[in-house]
């Protein structure tokens, strides 16, 4: 099963290096995500979704809305 993430960016016609340097992610890490060997934390998620110009909760929906998208952020 393709991840999302490699799903949107093969939509775009973009590398891993190239979602790499939109992202300033190493492409090796974005493997690593498409792949599932590594889970993204949380501005790296960020950084996908802006580089892939997609909401961050359909590139990763098993994270769900974080605060500061809609919610109250808890004091930061």
């Amino acid at each position: 099963m393709k991840s999302i993430l490699r799903e949107k960016r093969e939509a775009l016609g973009i590398s891993q290096v190239r979602l790499g340097s939109l992202s300033g992610l190493a492409n090796n890490v974005i493997s690593d995500f498409e792949r599932g060997a590594r889970r993204p934390w949380p501005r790296a998620r960020k950084a996908l979704a802006r580089a892939l110009r997609v909401p961050e909760a359909e590139l990763f929906p098993e994270v769900g809305v974080e605060a500061g998208e809609g919610g109250v952020q808890n004091g930061h």
